[in-house]
């Protein structure tokens, strides 16, 4: 298992999946350690897959500061990793949580990147989060499945009122609910640093005017790519995202929730892959 040092000195791991040129990946959670992602549905068959553990979790180092978990502050953490890959730029992409991370790298090295794609990325980076409303309203397509009858008035509690997460809703992050996606929902419970995750987005991670102001000018092609049943962010959501940028081009995956790449492997790897060769199709 390959480390590098950030520049705080804490010990930080990343995992090699594939062959084939790199593209650094930044998993979500936030604060999630790398494994949850997989080989991306099969992504590795095409790109070298560096899937970086942030500080504090999976394989990573525990930091000395707990406030370096924030989210600008992992800005340098990222910035290591490229310099210690020897990369003069390199193909990013950001999942979830990690798509601010991603936009935030972006904002600071635009010359570092040279594409880019948000996977189901909730803008909070751009000050565009998704509301419950939009939560609400995905949640409400999913109807006529058998399970939603228990899960809807859980969720809504959640949304609405706070408190405790509850497994009867998980069904809602995925676009199909099989023992492929109730498998992988079972890692969420075995992984995760909740203090990581309470400071990530903490008061100052993020300056949505600077970061907009910094990536309206990025030259690097980017891919803003959600599901059709997500509720953050909604298709809605991700084309006012790809608005933030000058080279933006939007992917709505048919029948997908949160996690792209479990509910339909094979039209999520053709379409980031195709978006990193450079074939890119819009909407």
């Amino acid at each position: 298992m390959p480390t590098f040092s950030a520049p705080d000195g804490t010990r930080l791991a990343y995992h090699l999946r594939g062959d084939g040129d790199p593209l650094v990946v930044l998993p979500g959670g936030p604060m999630r350690p790398c494994a949850y992602l997989g080989d991306l549905g099969g992504l590795a068959a095409h790109r070298r897959l560096v899937l970086l553990d942030l500080r504090g979790t999976g394989d990573s180092a525990t930091p000395a500061d707990p406030a370096t978990y924030r989210c600008d502050r992992l800005v340098g953490d990222v910035e290591a990793l490229r310099a210690h890959l020897g990369l003069e730029r390199m193909d990013l992409l950001g999942h979830s949580a990690g798509g601010s991370l991603a936009m935030l790298y972006a904002a600071r090295h635009p010359d570092r990147v040279a594409r880019l794609a948000l996977i189901t990325a909730t803008p909070w980076a751009l000050g565009m989060p998704a509301t419950t409303e939009d939560r609400l309203a995905a949640a409400r397509l999913r109807e006529g499945e058998p399970w939603f009858a228990e899960a809807y008035p859980a969720f809504a509690s959640w949304l609405l009122e706070g408190g405790d997460f509850d497994p009867r809703f998980i069904p809602f992050f995925y676009g199909r609910w099989d023992e492929a996606a109730a498998a992988h929902a079972r890692r969420d419970e075995e992984e995760g640093n909740e203090e990581a995750a309470h400071r990530y987005g903490s008061e100052g991670a993020y300056d949505p005017p600077a970061t907009r102001a910094a990536l309206a000018t990025l030259p690097a092609p980017v891919l803003v790519y959600c599901g059709d049943l997500d509720g953050g962010p909604r298709p809605d959501l991700a084309r006012r995202t790809a608005e933030a940028f000058p080279n933006a081009e939007v992917a709505v995956q048919p029948g997908a929730g949160h996690y792209p790449w479990v509910d339909d492997p094979e039209w999520f790897v053709g379409r980031t892959a195709d978006f990193f060769a450079g074939k890119g199709k819009g909407e």
